[in-house]
């Protein structure tokens, strides 16, 4: 790559504010390198190195997805501390402690990634040579408290030495409180305190006193008035205090001397370590920024090819930005971009840069997954206002310098962008000239997207194949632009609505509308009918698609209607399914006792008693037919004919339907053939009115509290019967306490509880709540004909 091209690469991306993107990225790194690494960033300019780069960070992704960020946060660079070991120099606590750092994180991440090495690859290439200093860490870990004081378990010497300290400065302290509160010494003591002065025990002896006090004296007060004196006593211990300290900081040098050399032994696998760490660290903050951003890896396209969808500019707030769809290739290699100022054409280049750079340097994109982008050697811009007063050069002049350097070095491997092409000089010289631009550009193969007013570059697009038309939507009805890029239609500049909507004068505007040419006015009124039109077209899709997402749901709530009704269906045929097998079951135990009893009555006929035993079978077999019945069906039999509603059914009553024997909610009044809507369960269904009963029919609930305060047993048509079969204990128990209370208000003197016979699981916990109820006087079981243990017949209050 020559000089020039260098150049303007290095200048894309400054103009599209990659370093921006950047500083976010190295937001996410957790340790200094990485933030380095991130802050040097560079795109790749071969797409197989790109595509490395982001498999690398939608591998990230996923372990980031399963198991959150690797333990790297807090490695300081390392680097410079181990050149200074490796030159014999003696390495400081901190530098020491900031090794043991990226030791522990070197032990730490293989753990990291057990087991998910097979889907991830490239991370596991990262972690693969990471080599564990484990003798090195545990020594630095147990020398230190901090990084200015090391632990009395750094050596045996340096902990015989603190506890040697320690006596020392025990012996003095206690020599110096006893002179504190000698009476002969409080007097001259100007506190009654022991401090230090040049690592010596000293008293603040008042400065008059001073020769009352033996000793040396090592400082005074600011004022003179204290003298800082070391009692003869002590200055012997001190003296041995001294030596000790002198000891413990030559154990201490010798200490990290020690350490210092076992890290110049190990500096390589060291800083391979520290290497690795920082790229690991690397590769995940693009991860982090990836879910930041919500963005998807893009997909990179070997033939140039370039498919946003939903792209956002990465810098602009995401509930701000405006997404748009950009398409490059598939026979078109140059997009046309007009629209009104302010519309979004540039921040369109921009996002089309930008999205570039990042993704061929290993980043996600702020797009809808599956975008398409291609990768080009190089980036080349032309964006902004880039007069120079120095060198004299205008606007235009500007322009034409960069965009001559950019015809010199673009290729086929170069996206070229180019803001407001040909504009800044005469419009009829500056169209020709942009249009000779655009041939030129895409006659070198290159990939070109630029923005402009001129209506002859739209009409270009229009007839050139290979060249798209896209414009910045603005909305006819606001007069404001609405910032979303439409693809293969050319937009107006709509320079005469903006400036009648910022106070133009509306004359001024109708002049200026007389004044232009008929061709480009005529031109432009059929733009504003395409538009007007496209943007109908569009509501009507959008309308269309509502339907149709409304239509969905509809279809899968009836989908899962359906199947809760198939659940229902299979629940209720697998419990008719068991009690089939039931039935059968008692059946099949009748038959083979009756054999049983035939047989044994066939051995006997000749006895003299066999008439009478025979009856006596027959009677028996009588009463086990009896009980069987019983069993499968203790309730008394349904009554016929029909049933006499005692009043008008409303909507909202609970109804029981006698043919179907189960409850049901009634939706709306009978109809003229006297079918009523009902809902039994999750189905809707009808039924005849002359097949239903009313549930717990009830008067007024006054009228039924005044006539229980008067005694009076009100006639009632409240069931004297509760069917619980099929419930539980606790559902059982909940729903005879309700009902206990509506036949209390009732005035129901006696009631019939059927539980049913089963398990008798539900008999005793019904049986258990009666009887402590208050208004129950007694209970008892069936009897014969009335359901026997299927039923509980309650005497109330």
């Amino acid at each position: 790559m020559n000089q020039t091209a260098i150049e303007l690469n290095q200048k894309a991306l400054t103009t599209l504010e990659f370093d921006k993107v950047l500083a976010l990225l190295a937001e996410q790194a957790g340790c200094d390198g990485a933030r380095e690494r991130a802050a040097a960033l560079l795109p790749a300019r071969r797409l197989e190195e790109a595509q490395r780069l982001q498999d690398a960070t939608a591998q990230a992704c996923l372990l980031i997805g399963r198991k959150g960020s690797p333990p790297v946060y807090g490695v300081k660079d390392i680097r410079p501390s181990v050149e200074r070991a490796e030159k014999g120099a003696l390495l400081s606590p901190k530098e020491l402690l900031r090794i043991g750092n990226v030791l522990r994180a070197t032990r730490a991440l293989p753990a990291y990634l057990e087991q998910e090495g097979g889907e991830v690859p490239l991370i596991a290439d990262l972690f693969r040579p990471l080599s564990p200093q484990k003798t090195l860490e545990e020594r630095i870990a147990q020398s230190f408290i901090s990084e200015e004081e090391l632990s009395d378990h750094a050596s045996p010497e340096l902990a015989d030495i603190r506890r040697k300290i320690n006596g020392a400065s025990g012996r003095i302290k206690e020599t110096l409180q006893r002179m504190i509160r000698s009476p002969a010494y409080q007097k001259y003591l100007q506190e009654p305190i022991v401090t230090l002065r040049g690592d010596r025990y000293v008293l603040p002896v008042r400065a008059e006193y001073r020769a009352e006090v033996p000793g040396l004296v090592h400082d005074t007060s600011g004022s003179g008035a204290t003298c800082f004196i070391e009692p003869m006593a002590v200055v012997e211990a001190n003296n041995e205090l001294k030596l000790l300290r002198a000891r413990e900081q030559d154990e201490i040098e010798r200490i990290l001397a020690e350490l210092s050399a076992f890290v110049s032994q190990q500096s390589d696998p060291i800083l391979l370590n520290y290497e690795l760490i920082v790229e690991i660290d690397f590769v995940f903050s693009k991860a982090r920024l990836s879910y930041s951003m919500g963005a998807y890896a893009p997909e990179l396209s070997a033939r140039g090819g370039i498919d946003l969808r939903r792209a956002r500019h990465p810098l602009i707030p995401r509930e701000a930005v405006v997404p748009i769809d950009i398409r490059l290739g598939g026979g078109v290699d140059t997009m046309v971009v007009t629209g009104p100022n302010t519309g979004g054409k540039t921040v369109t280049l921009k996002t089309l840069g930008l999205l570039h750079l990042m993704a061929a340097s290993g980043l996600h994109l702020p797009a809808e997954a599956g975008s398409e982008v291609a990768v080009f050697a190089n980036v080349f811009c032309d964006i902004g206002d880039e007069q120079s007063i120095e060198q004299s050069l205008s606007t235009f002049s500007s322009h034409m310098v960069n965009i001559i350097r950019i015809l010199e070095v673009a290729d086929a491997h170069s996206l070229v962008l180019l803001d407001e092409l040909g504009a800044g000089t005469d419009p009829i010289e500056g169209a020709a000239l942009a249009t000779a631009i655009l041939e030129r550009l895409r006659a070198q193969g290159a990939r070109v997207a630029a923005t402009t007013h001129y209506a002859e570059l739209k009409t270009y697009a229009l007839n050139t194949e290979g060249v798209l038309n896209a414009s910045c939507e603005f909305d006819l009805e606001t007069l404001r632009p609405t910032y979303r890029l439409i693809l293969g239609v050319p937009g107006r500049s709509n320079a005469f609505a903006i400036s009648e909507r910022l106070g133009m004068d509306p004359a001024v505007v109708a002049r200026a509308a007389e004044l232009t040419s008929s061709g480009a006015q005529a031109f432009e009124e059929v733009l504003a009918e395409l538009e007007n039109r496209r943007q109908q077209m569009e509501r009507r899709l959008q309308e269309a698609a509502q339907e149709r997402d409304r239509a969905n749901r509809i279809r899968a709530e009836l989908a899962l209607e359906q199947e809760r009704f198939r659940l229902q269906r299979d629940r209720e045929l697998e419990q008719a399914a068991v009690e089939s097998k039931r039935r059968v079951a008692m059946a099949r135990e009748m038959y083979n006792r009756t054999i049983e009893e035939l047989e044994a009555l066939r051995r006997e006929r000749d006895a003299a008693d066999f008439g009478e035993k025979l009856d006596e079978a027959r009677q028996r077999l009588r009463r086990q037919l009896r009980r069987a019945s019983e069993e499968l069906d203790p309730v008394l039999p349904k009554e016929q004919g029909d049933t006499v509603l005692p009043r008008a059914l409303r909507v909202g009553d609970l109804v029981h339907i006698r043919t179907l024997d189960k409850r049901g909610e009634v939706l709306s009044p009978p109809d003229d053939r006297g079918n009523v809507a009902l809902r039994v369960g999750i189905i809707n269904t009808k039924a005849k009115l002359t097949d239903l009963t009313l549930v717990n029919e009830q008067p007024d609930l006054t009228e039924r509290l005044t006539a229980a305060r008067r005694g009076d047993k009100p006639v009632s048509s409240m069931k004297a019967e509760l069917d619980l079969r099929g419930m539980n204990g606790d559902e059982g128990c909940l729903e005879l306490d309700r009902y206990l209370d509506e036949a209390a208000l009732h005035g129901l003197e006696t009631a019939v509880i059927i539980h049913g016979k089963g398990t008798g699981a539900l008999r005793a916990a019904v049986q258990e709540f009666l009887r402590g109820h208050p208004h129950v006087r007694s209970f008892r079981r069936g009897a014969f004909g009335e359901g026997e243990d299927g039923v509980t017949v309650v005497e109330l209050r």
